[in-house]
């Protein structure tokens, strides 16, 4: 689809490694240890060690198209193809 995919979250890079490794993605998982990340994109509820599930498209302008907050891991990837290719024109 001509997209990149990233995972972020508080763990850190070396828990981050381990996880793609055990779940063969096939995408990178960035690490947020600080939370500041988590902060600025306001998924970290306040006194919370992690933060919500949520997903960010931004387009190659750096445009922010979509923000999905009712992310479902197991359906996830089929909902967001169609989501992108929406957005996509197709």
């Amino acid at each position: 689809m001509g997209v990149r995919t990233f995972g972020i979250s508080l763990d850190s890079v070396a828990t981050q490694a381990k996880f793609v490794k055990q779940q063969e993605l096939n995408f990178q998982l960035l690490s947020d240890p600080d939370g500041s990340a988590a902060e600025k994109y306001q998924v970290l509820p306040k006194g919370a060690s992690y933060a919500k599930r949520v997903t960010f498209v931004i387009d190659p302008k750096g445009k922010l198209r979509l923000i999905d907050k009712s992310v479902n891991v197991r359906e996830h990837g089929d909902d967001l193809a169609q989501k992108i290719d929406k957005l996509q024109g197709n």
